[in-house]
């Protein structure tokens, strides 16, 4: 396997963790995402994903885009360690939180709605911040009571092991604390991330820990 990855993308970053979890061997081959290089928009990054985006995955040839459809073929193709319960009630309820990131706090937050913010709306620095802070409030708000609904031990989003759940929201709560969010009102989602990120698939797949973070 072959995984385009760049080492603060929190999508590339929960691939990365998911691969670590179900013990999968892959090739890492990063994209210089920052400016002025912004190798995701070239032509041969372009050719491998029309979006331009990362994580893009390679297996037998074919190249899979959009982290949760990477991550639901990997747990498809390799099933073991699941990162889904067994009920069908609770598959639900795990992927509802993994969502909430996905879907509702992420796409608002991205470099790519950042970047448009300052450029083309020619927002300051303050007002980008704020729009910033205030998604990820508004979504840890609703993840921490689903936390603490679902978690059986403090340590897990869901139960009482590593779920998608849990490959969701650690980058999340990274890239939160990277833009300085004030978290005092989270310490469920606080506590489950303390644990998760002393474990060693979260650490190697952690952004200081990939090779093109020095660079």
């Amino acid at each position: 396997m072959k995984l385009y990855t760049y080492f603060r993308s929190s999508a590339a970053f929960r691939v990365r963790i998911a691969l670590n979890l179900k013990g999968i061997a892959y090739e890492p081959a990063c994209i210089n995402m920052r400016p002025p290089a912004a190798d995701q928009r070239g032509p041969e990054y372009l050719a491998v994903n029309p979006q331009g985006l990362v994580p893009a995955l390679v297996h037998e040839g074919v190249i899979l885009t959009q982290s949760l459809a990477i991550i639901e073929y990997l747990e498809e193709i390799h099933p073991q360690p699941s990162l889904l319960p067994a009920a069908p009630v609770d598959r639900a309820r795990v992927r509802a939180m993994a969502l909430a990131v996905a879907c509702d706090i992420h796409p608002l937050n991205n470099t790519r709605v950042l970047g448009y913010l300052r450029a083309q709306l020619a927002q300051e620095e303050a007002a980008v911040n704020q729009w910033y802070h205030h998604w990820v409030a508004t979504g840890f708000k609703a993840l921490e009571e689903e936390a603490k609904r679902c978690s059986g031990d403090g340590r897990h989003m869901f139960g009482k092991s590593v779920t998608l759940a849990d490959v969701y929201m650690v980058p999340q709560m990274y890239n939160a604390r990277r833009f300085n969010c004030d978290l005092g009102a989270y310490p469920t989602l606080r506590a489950i991330c303390a644990h998760l990120e002393s474990l060693p698939a979260f650490v190697n797949a952690a952004p200081e820990a990939q090779p093109d973070a020095a660079a």
